[in-house]
């Protein structure tokens, strides 16, 4: 890997820890701060609001060079992270929540825009995988060591170490990201130019359903192991690090699959599979083989659709890619709360483990379709 890849995988590596580090802390959250759990998830919504409002960043940094544009962003990830460390009270963390969700799109936007620039012309999709590779590696590595500390020093600590590696990400994007010109752009108004055409919003909306439609299915991933599937709850870090694994393995294959073939068509039978596995899961998820199977397989596409749809986004924003890269991470966050809380609706209402699944299945399909249309559309057989 070239070191300016490096360092920006480092850098969605801090992302992916500061993102889903609350999944594994929660409890621990909630009794320091004496409140509820359900309360303490809001420190999560509150990420996602600050992923969407980050976009506005990118809309003002416009004329800024990239490597300064990466190098605050990540200096408000530190930032975000120190906050959290002293948060006193529940408002502070939300503070701090929303603050470090705020780099998050405009990150993936400026640094997709670098990889692209970076890479010769048959490698661009693979470059992009390999800067988003930080993200999965996170849910390798970075969340499970979170949950670790908190559970035996303190939730604080977590966040202490997304601090350090930031600080490191940072000399990283100095040492190693080259100073790029400007990328060019129409002006303030301009950038805005791409969502004129059609071919935008169709991958927009197929990254928030696809996208969406899995998450309403894997947010409810531990009991549906271990109530549905069978799996004893002392195993259940160990599918973790399995599911991981599993979304390495989508982002690194759909990165090299989109340099050979159309990345619509390799989005487009991704989420075809991932539709699939939802209704295995629905009919078969029962058998803890089937149950562990498709959640590897649904963590493939749901990490190996965000290559493609990255580079996509990028060659459909003319003028305007930075902001476009932004626009997929407002998408794939607004997919998750909408995912999340749609799965919940049967479970609520006395349905099996098994019914987020049937939720999702639609949502999936129905980004399939998106898809089908921009590839009739714009992208021609290579």
């Amino acid at each position: 890997m070239k070191k300016s890849l490096f360092a920006l995988a480092m850098g969605t590596f801090i992302l992916g820890m500061a993102e889903f580090v609350m999944e594994g802390i929660l409890p621990h959250v909630a009794s320091d701060l004496h409140v509820t759990i359900p309360q303490a998830g809001h420190a999560i919504s509150v990420y996602a609001f600050g992923v969407c409002a980050g976009a506005t960043l990118l809309v003002a940094l416009h004329k800024v060079r990239p490597k300064k544009i990466l190098l605050g962003l990540t200096t408000m990830i530190v930032i975000g992270a120190l906050l959290s460390v002293t948060a006193h009270s529940y408002a502070w963390l939300l503070v701090a929540r929303f603050i470090s969700g705020l780099p998050h799109g405009a990150f993936f936007g400026t640094g997709t825009i670098v990889a692209v620039r970076l890479a010769d012309d048959r490698h661009k999709a693979t470059a992009v995988s390999m800067m988003c590779v930080g993200m999965p590696v996170a849910n390798v590595i970075g969340v499970p060591l979170s949950t670790y500390l908190s559970s035996e020093f303190s939730w604080r600590l977590p966040f202490a170490v997304i601090m350090v590696v930031g600080v490191l990400g940072i000399l990283a994007i100095w040492r190693w990201i080259p100073n790029l010109s400007v990328t060019s752009n129409a002006g303030f108004k301009g950038q805005f130019h791409f969502l004129k055409h059609g071919a935008p919003w169709l991958i927009i909306m197929a990254t928030m359903l696809g996208n969406g439609g899995i998450l309403a299915y894997y947010s409810y991933i531990s009991p549906t192991l271990t109530q549905l599937g069978g799996l004893a709850p002392s195993l259940l870090p160990c599918l973790m690090a399995v599911a991981g694994m599993g979304m390495v393995m989508g982002n690194q294959i759909s990165g090299r699959l989109s340099d050979h073939f159309t990345p619509g068509r390799i989005t487009a039978w991704l989420q075809l599979l991932a539709a699939v596995g939802l209704l295995c899961i629905f009919f078969a998820g029962q058998f803890l083989w089937v149950n562990i199977a498709m959640m590897v397989l649904c963590c493939a596409c749901l990490f190996g659709v965000g290559t493609p749809e990255q580079y996509l986004i990028i060659r459909h924003a003319k003028n305007g890619e930075m902001l476009g890269g932004c626009c997929i991470q407002i998408a794939f966050n607004f997919g998750n709360a909408v995912g999340a809380y749609l799965g919940g609706l049967p479970i609520d209402a006395g349905f099996g483990y098994n019914f987020p699944s049937l939720v999702g299945l639609p949502m999936v399909f129905a980004g399939f379709l998106f898809l089908v249309a921009f590839i009739r559309r714009y992208e021609p057989s290579k």
